[in-house]
């Protein structure tokens, strides 16, 4: 990484080198070479992926160290959110971007608003990567930038420089990692391998891959979920980490998700070579029925089981049904063997925000693999209010406590607002992260959809007062006026989307020539006051 300091020297040598740079500004050449610290979305992999390594093993440590995301749609949302983290906390430390694919189905397909069935073109997710990265780098070379004209100004007014270069030699990037869904790969193993390419080549760190079939892909929190055997899901854990060495980003991280939980069919029975072997444990979960071979049909799919001849139950459709009781052995298993076969970290899909539950599940994966952690979706799918008011209500009929005061069949109602019980439940939901890191092995916690649920709320409030009496006042009141007493950089949105950096960059290629939109009749000086 060049420091300030060593791009001028690097500057200097080549001016010596070529001879006729003199119109080249060995300090302004030098001030563009640190606001673009990456040069390619590889060199942003191989720097997420250390980051992501590290924070792992602090994570190890100390389960208080774990980390956190948003996910975001476009790459303004995924700017703004570490603009957001820099602002109030001073740095991204231990906070990524999770990109989504329900969102890109959902918000960015060529094919319109899609559900989250690996219908959407599988060249969006490459694409968004690399547009938040793009935001990311624009919003470093911003701020450098401003620092940059702090500079300037100190040196000419003849004052100390040396705070102001401390914060650019020790300026931290918004570039933050990138947990990227690969849905189920896209196809066979080829296209997950092709596919992973393209998303590394982004500047992808961390894929997460889930254990469904690839052209039956359903959300988490749908239904109809089919599962693949293990050596299925193996084979796209293999392709997506040589997808990592091939291009050098030897510290990628796959995120192996298993949706077995909430998943009741399978679309085949694997090949088993001998009794008790992975795919002899993944045919024992099958539902099946005892006969007698008189009774089989024509084309019958038959197993011998325990010394009996034995039909998988299979629908009409052929899909074949896991028996009763089996997602959470199931779950164990999957997580089991995505760690043995190259899988860093672990997805769980579960159908409420249980920690007990979750911490079931981890405990048994941690008997033979005691390093396992979680990514864990804090998802927008999950009545928040509704199931820790009712974890509350639970907890304190096991104490004993009188609960009479509530209608356990209505605990949604606003009438139960500012109760003790949505006081304990509210508490839930804040400690909920870090409990959760501390007792079932929750590395990193993510919201899957917020952006899309903060847009539509944000809009559908301004759209609300602006059409109705409000008129412009709910533009100035709702929105400006917050951005500026909340100091929130985007309220100057021409030089957040770069019109001073480009000022700037004008007048180093063209000194007095250049034509510059910031001047005294730029409507933005409004906003210095």
């Amino acid at each position: 990484m060049s420091t300030y300091t060593s791009a001028i020297d690097h500057i200097r040598e080549l001016k010596q080198k070529h001879g006729n740079w003199q119109n080249i500004s060995e300090t302004d050449a030098a001030r563009m070479i640190v606001q673009n610290r990456f040069k390619t979305g590889l060199d942003i992999a191989k720097y997420t992926a250390a980051i992501m390594r590290q924070d792992m093993q602090e994570y190890d440590e100390d389960t208080s160290k774990y980390t956190q995301s948003l996910g975001a749609w476009h790459g303004f949302i995924a700017q703004q959110t570490m603009y957001a983290n820099k602002k109030y906390f001073g740095t991204t430390s231990k906070r990524y971007i999770y990109l989504s694919g329900w969102m890109v189905a959902a918000l960015r397909s060529e094919l319109g608003p899609l559900p989250d069935q690996s219908m959407h073109e599988k060249t969006t997710v490459p694409a968004l990567i690399e547009e938040i990265y793009t935001f990311l780098r624009q919003a470093d070379a911003k701020v450098l930038n401003d620092y940059f004209r702090e500079l300037n100004a100190a040196k000419e007014a003849g004052q100390d420089t040396k705070e102001i270069q401390d914060k650019i030699d020790n300026f931290e990037s918004h570039v933050v990692p990138i947990i990227a869904d690969i849905d189920a790969g896209f196809g066979n193993e080829e296209a997950t391998y092709l596919l992973a390419k393209s998303m590394i080549e982004a500047g992808a760190a961390a894929i997460q891959i889930e254990n469904q079939v690839s052209d039956a892909k359903q959300c988490g929190h749908q239904a109809g979920k089919v599962t693949v055997p293990h050596e299925d899901f193996i084979s796209k854990l293999n392709a997506v980490r040589y997808a990592f060495l091939e291009l050098g980003v030897d510290d990628g991280v796959i995120v192996a998700r298993t949706d077995s939980e909430g998943a009741s069919l399978t679309q085949k029975i694997p090949v088993s070579q001998e009794k008790g072997d992975l795919a002899s444990k993944y045919i024992d979960f099958i539902e099946v029925e005892e006969i007698d071979i008189a009774d089989a049909r024509e084309n019958d799919v038959l197993l011998k089981r325990d010394g009996k001849l034995v039909r998988p139950v299979r629908l009409a459709n052929g899909l074949y049904q896991f028996r009763d009781g089996t997602n959470i052995d199931r779950v164990v298993l999957d997580c089991v063997t995505a760690l043995e076969n190259g899988a860093d970290l672990l997805w769980i899909e579960t159908p409420t925000p249980d920690i007990a539950h979750i911490k079931s599940m981890v405990d048994r994966i941690k008997e033979q693999q005691p390093k396992a952690k979680l990514v864990y979706n804090n998802s927008p799918s999950f009545n928040w209010t509704l199931n820790f008011r009712k974890q509350i209500i639970a907890k304190w009929e096991e104490e004993g406590k009188d609960i009479s005061a509530y209608d356990k069949d209505n605990l949604m109602s606003a009438e139960y607002d500012g109760t003790d019980l949505d006081k304990a439940a509210d508490e839930l939901a804040q400690n909920f992260q870090r409990d959760a890191a501390r007792e079932a092995g929750v590395f990193h916690h993510l919201i899957t959809l917020p952006t899309y649920h903060t847009a539509a709320l944000s809009t559908h409030e301004l759209a609300k007062g602006y059409f109705g009496e409000e008129g412009m006042l709910a533009y100035v009141s709702g929105v400006q006026r917050k951005e500026i007493r909340e100091g929130v950089s985007c309220v100057k949105h021409q030089a957040m989307a770069g019109s001073d950096l480009g000022d700037d960059h004008k007048e180093i290629f063209s000194g007095d020539n250049a034509l510059k939109a910031g001047g005294e009749k730029n409507t933005m000086n409004q906003f210095n006051h």
